[in-house]
């Protein structure tokens, strides 16, 4: 399975097939550095990247594909206690990394000294051999426990890819520009292994800041753009920067939702409605807007070709399609995982009895396969006085008062309710009971907050993330109203 695609037609000496940077390879070379990283660890069980925003951090996977190997990324951020667990549950054999971006004091495997192996000759690119299944191991947050390592196939990327590819109208004529994290799925599936299979060039700007994006813009003709809400909400507060991707051809929002005042802003400022796309880690992208399509604020799109999906109550009994009623969204689709490394019981319990992936979150499907997803089951679902609410739509609610900046939503234990709505508000000015009132104006009473916590700002993770877990440690201000009647409510 060759993920790297077919170089036929594309001329491999071109200069900056790949930049990360500032930093830039052609193909050729690119290829060449990565079949001696393949020689160098060939026959390994498993193998680690620190995978810093580097132009080494591409060689190094890249090898690793070459090597049918399975590579590791290791967030270069992570603790002694993340990194340790990491590298010993993958049996990393070895790690991968410039020669002087990691400390190996810090401990774990050999390290590989990417950037000093010498490029292999102009021979053909070793094959994997046959029966390499799989290509990554990515773990998992670990909000619920220890990080699982999620197993993602060749198959699995290649199927998801050229599914992206088809409705994103994604060619080796775009320019794809990002500075995401490269041990993700959106950073390094999409954001590098699914470049170098349609063969558009790379242009990775090491931090996603607007002004790189605006450059790489008017400098390298970036056309496809990748971000998550977070760095599309500092592009809107750049209008300067915002504006330079008027030339681009497709703006791709992913990782969370996008909340609907963004959405708007961004498709004023650069005059275009931005794709939105839903996935994990186990199931990479099996929901998306379409490049010649609709955008619609607030949804994720339809079905790629190939994907099935579902909403289910808790009972398993199917949720009417009506665009309204939430239920956990179940898939199945030619890109899911493998399982779970090492833990067969979790991979087993991560599906239902028919075979259905529980994708653990809450989403709603319009009559016309729309899809808008609410949150996660864990914490996205309010139960309140016999209602069930989505905090997505609460959220959107809150963004759209001209103070609030950001706003999370979850459920706090309530005597007579069993849950209330709960809000933690990063606002300008505004006080709790206003905010309240102006949710109360746009949705059904029973939605709006009971509490409202306005706080400094909301802990986010690496990919821009809300960490919902951790709102409970913010120091708040508390503004709520005399608590209605459960017939009012």
């Amino acid at each position: 399975m060759d993920l790297l695609g077919d170089p036929a037609g594309r001329a491999e000496d071109a200069p900056d097939a790949v930049r990360v940077d500032g930093r830039g390879l052609s193909r050729a070379e690119l290829l060449a550095r990565a079949a001696a990283v393949a020689a160098e660890i060939g026959g390994a069980e498993a193998v680690a990247v620190h995978a810093t925003a580097t132009v080494e951090t591409v060689v190094a996977v890249v090898g690793g594909i070459l090597a049918g190997v399975p590579v590791v990324p290791l967030p270069p951020d992570s603790g002694p206690a993340e990194r340790d667990h990491i590298l010993g549950d993958s049996k990393a054999r070895l790690l991968m990394a410039a020669r002087d971006a990691f400390d190996p004091a810090a401990g774990g495997p050999p390290l590989v000294p990417v950037d000093d192996l010498p490029s292999a000759s102009s021979a053909p690119a070793p094959q994997p051999p046959p029966g390499a299944a799989t290509a990554l191991v990515l773990y998992t947050s670990g909000t619920t426990g220890a990080p699982k390592g999620v197993l993602i196939s060749r198959a699995a990327i290649a199927a998801g890819l050229d599914a992206l590819a088809e409705a994103w109208d994604w060619t080796a004529g775009d320019v794809l520009v990002h500075g995401l994290p490269l041990f993700h799925v959106h950073g390094l599936v999409l954001g590098v292994l699914g470049a170098l299979r349609t063969g558009s060039p790379l242009v990775h700007t090491g931090r996603p800041r607007p002004a790189a994006y605006a450059a790489a813009a008017e400098r390298h003709g970036g056309s496809l753009f990748f971000g998550v809400p977070t760095v599309w909400s500092r592009v809107c507060d750049d209008p300067a920067s915002a504006r330079a991707l008027r030339g681009a051809r497709l703006l791709v929002s992913g990782s969370a939702a996008l909340p609907v005042p963004v959405f708007d802003r961004l498709a004023e400022l650069t005059g275009h409605r931005p794709v939105e796309r839903y996935g994990m880690t186990e199931t990479l992208i099996t929901v998306s807007a379409r490049a010649g399509g609709d955008r619609r604020p607030g949804h994720v799109g339809t079905p790629l070709p190939g994907v099935r999906t579902r909403v289910v109550a808790e009972d398993g009994s199917p949720v009417p399609c009506d665009g309204e009623t939430p239920g956990e969204l179940q898939v199945r689709a030619p890109m899911l995982f493998s399982g779970y490394l090492g833990r067969p019981e979790a991979t087993a319990a991560a599906y239902t009895p028919d075979g259905w992936f529980r994708t653990g979150d809450i989403a709603a499907i319009g009559p016309d396969g729309w899809h808008r997803i609410v949150g996660r089951a864990s914490t996205d679902l309010i139960k309140s006085g016999g209602y069930r609410i989505g905090a997505g739509e609460v959220e959107n609610a809150l963004l759209a008062h001209p103070a609030v900046r950001e706003a999370a939503v979850v459920g706090t234990p309530h005597a007579d309710l069993g849950e209330q709505v709960t809000a933690y508000v990063v606002a300008d000015g505004a006080t709790g009971p206003e905010l309240i009132d102006f949710v109360a104006e746009r949705l059904s009473a029973h939605k709006r907050p009971r509490v409202v916590h306005l706080v400094g700002a909301l802990p986010r993770n690496a990919m821009g993330k809300v960490v919902k877990t951790r709102l409970a440690e913010i120091p708040t201000e508390t503004n709520s109203p005399e608590a209605a009647s459960p017939e009012t409510a």
